[in-house]
């Protein structure tokens, strides 16, 4: 706490403020739950939108601006769970581009509110009839894509498509993953992640293991709907939002980079991000407590005495109309 502070230069837009965020060392849930190794959080929930989507939506514009497939002023499109088109209403404001969010009403309100306040368009898609409101489905998501794609092509636009996209990765690959190593000082053994469209993972994944070919990268799911590893989907409708759609095949997932497949249920998560924000004052979302929860899962088991390091993917601001927080 002594060393002394360089603050960042000033920045001329805020899309310059994405990226570079702090890596923590959760000592106080190690010492709580009594574990052998280190537990290290890269706190995405403290960029501009509150996400690490800010990354991928940075990414994907300055790249398809570069290679011409996004002309001037033309309007963007994508599919949301809310963050990464919380980070597309920032970034295609700060670059004149128009922004339509196409979201499910599973999702929570608390996204489409700032979106709006970003000033992009939110168009949002009925849950299907099945669908257990608050809990988005692969139908659900199915729904959404239908959506979008009838935007893109009503309104002429460019689509963000964060699950092919290469910028996805590459801001992974680029930023996340180097900053992670640096910030840990090379001393990592293991990487564990929430599956949602697969970028944060392989881009990450991809530079960690040129590092250091022997780190094992986890690739986490919803209990019951962990399709990535083969298991029948028997939840669909899970509380962890941003991922777990079920999906069999994600375009930009490479699966070479996968040591393993490990799976945590909607219990576990909770108890997981309210441990991160009691213990460490680190205030995530669900995906935040799930990537804990198996981080820790793995300390008390065949990684005991690794040091491993895991997402805050997003802020629990986000769903404070949940119950993943209590209330008061």
């Amino acid at each position: 706490m002594s060393e002394e502070i360089s603050p960042p230069p000033l920045a001329d837009s805020v899309v310059h403020a994405i990226g570079n965020t702090p890596m923590v060392e959760c000592l106080r849930i190690a010492r709580k739950k009594k574990l052998r190794g280190r537990l290290l959080a890269k706190l995405e929930y403290l960029n501009p939108g509150f996400s690490k989507k800010d990354r991928i939506a940075m990414e994907m514009i300055r790249e398809a601006k570069k290679a011409g497939t996004l002309r001037e002023g033309q309007t963007v499109v994508e599919l949301t769970s809310g963050n990464t088109g919380t980070g597309l209403a920032i970034v295609c404001r700060a670059m004149g581009h128009p922004f339509i969010a196409v979201m499910s009403r599973g999702n929570t309100m608390e996204r489409a509110f700032m979106m709006r306040a970003l000033g992009a368009e939110v168009a949002l898609v009925d849950q299907a009839p099945a669908s257990v409101p608050g809990q988005v489905s692969g139908e659900d998501l199915a729904l959404v894509e239908s959506r979008a794609k009838e935007l893109v092509k009503d309104r002429g636009a460019f689509r963000a498509d964060q699950f092919h996209l290469a910028g996805n990765v590459l801001a992974h690959e680029r930023y996340t993953g180097p900053e992670i190593w640096k910030q840990a000082k090379g001393k990592l053994d293991a990487f564990v992640d929430f599956a949602g469209s697969g970028g944060s993972f392989t881009g990450i994944a991809r530079f960690l293991k040129k590092q250091n070919p022997k780190l094992r990268a986890y690739l986490l799911e919803p209990a019951g709907a962990a399709v990535l590893a083969g298991k029948s989907v028997t939840n669909s409708s899970h509380k962890i939002q941003g991922g777990g759609y079920s999906m069999a095949d994600l375009p930009l997932l490479e699966r070479d980079l996968v040591t393993d497949y490990l799976q945590v249920t909607d219990e576990q998560a909770i108890e997981g991000a309210r441990l991160l924000a009691s213990e460490e004052g680190i205030f995530g979302g669900f995906s935040a407590g799930a990537n804990l929860s198996a981080a820790m899962q793995l300390l008390e088991g065949r990684e005991a005495g690794a040091t491993i390091a895991f997402l805050v993917c997003d802020s629990g601001l986000k769903y404070l109309s949940t119950d993943l927080y209590p209330k008061l």
